[in-house]
């Protein structure tokens, strides 16, 4: 557009040229330039209307005022976080396997139910258990009478002699045997049933009723995923950096939009001589049952805290001139509209988000709290520019 209006103020002004020639050649030769000197005022007239609309186009353009955003200065603690990748578990986790033989009489439960700690899973035919321990009773009984007659009388005995002789009874009767075969029996029978060991979920169901089952075939899986932990390893070099109790921030791919709150639980004392890493646990709630374990999952730790830090958002930083670094400042004229000052500055410390800005005794190298720092679309303009503040909504700060 700007080279559209040079080339008709150009060509305005070789017109004018053109027709002034044309005046001063019939004057030169003493004919009245009155034919041509109407034509000549009014391509003088357009050519100033021209040059005067240009002035104005030029005038507006310079006081359009730049959309860009901004960020707030602080002064507060700043936080400097380990990342680390690593995969979601239960927080506790149980295989339930057969404990007897038999046939499975019947499945209690389905997978991802909410079972109770001691709940009733699956149960086993216990018919063959319960006949064996009747029959253990039945000896049992047999060799308490033996028992009884071998000791009868002995009351009247010493007690150190009434005691040696019940034990050498006990013995020759066989009762001890008997009571022992009658626990055992009745241990199978209860364990024909088999019971939520915890709280939890009910997953992985690998039988069906009517199947037959031998012990340690394996059942189902019970998982408690109210609390999820997430294990990651941590460089030796970092690892001196955290402490259990500190904050940990957690994303996972299937949720690339949210950050889960979490807690350091524990860091375990042993470096892998491989990896030179130790295995940090992450835990965090998970209430709605969301996080599943096995979902990979990307975690910051909360390592070194710099406290009373001036600090911007990072992308509030540029780089001119063989690579100093620069910000604008925000400097306001009329609510939301205002002046970029740039500044030199020096930085320090910096983490995912924030740099730190370094102290200086001339104020501007540096910024204050409370300041608002340009973040987004400053990145070509010049010092005192005009600006607007759009982030969060049109005009607002």
């Amino acid at each position: 557009m700007k080279a559209s209006k040079t080339l008709i103020a150009g060509g305005a002004g070789l017109i004018i040229l053109s027709l002034a020639g044309g005046a001063a050649y019939l004057r030169r030769n003493g004919e009245d330039p009155t034919g041509v000197s109407d034509t000549a005022a009014q391509i003088d007239s357009l050519a100033r209307a021209g040059g005067e609309s240009g002035a104005s186009s030029a005038s507006a353009a310079s006081d359009i005022a730049i959309p860009v955003e901004g960020a707030t200065v602080l002064k507060d603690t700043m936080v400097i976080s380990v990342t680390a990748a690593g995969e979601a578990a239960a927080w506790r986790h149980a295989v339930v396997s057969a404990l007897v033989q038999g046939e499975l009489e019947e499945l209690a439960a389905r997978e991802n139910t909410r079972v109770g700690a001691g709940a009733l899973l699956a149960a086993i035919d216990p018919a063959q258990y319960q006949l064996e321990l009747q029959e253990a009773e039945a000896n049992r009984r047999k060799a308490e009478a033996s028992f009884q007659e071998m000791t009868l009388f002995d009351d009247r005995l010493d007690p150190a002699v009434r005691d040696e002789r019940a034990r050498n009874a006990r013995s020759k009767s066989g009762l001890d045997n008997a009571e022992l075969a009658v626990e055992r029996a009745k241990l199978n029978v209860s364990r024909a049933r088999s019971h939520a060991p915890f709280a939890g979920r009910v997953a992985s169901i690998k039988v069906s009723p009517g199947q037959w089952v031998n012990p340690g075939d394996e059942l189902m899986t019970i998982v408690d995923i109210d609390r999820i932990k997430v294990e990651v390893q941590v460089l030796e070099s970092e690892i001196g950096y955290i402490s259990p109790g500190r904050k940990a921030r957690v994303q996972f791919a299937a949720f690339p939009n949210e950050v889960f709150e979490g807690t350091i639980e524990t860091i375990n004392p042993l470096v892998d001589k491989t990896t030179r890493a130790a295995k940090v646990v992450v835990s965090l709630p998970n209430p709605a049952g969301r996080i599943l374990p096995g979902m990979y999952a990307r975690v910051s730790l909360d390592a070194r805290r710099l406290p009373d830090r001036l600090m911007v958002p990072r992308t509030a930083i540029l780089e001119r001139d063989g690579g100093r670094k620069l910000l604008f400042v925000f400097e306001e004229t009329s609510g939301a509209r205002g002046l970029a000052k740039w500044r030199y500055v020096d930085t320090g410390a910096e983490n995912e988000t924030m740099v730190e800005i370094l102290p200086n005794d001339d104020p501007d190298r540096t910024v204050r709290p409370g300041e608002v720092v340009l973040t987004a679309g400053h990145h070509t303009l010049t010092h005192d520019a005009r600006i607007r503040i759009v982030q969060g909504g049109e005009g607002e700060r």
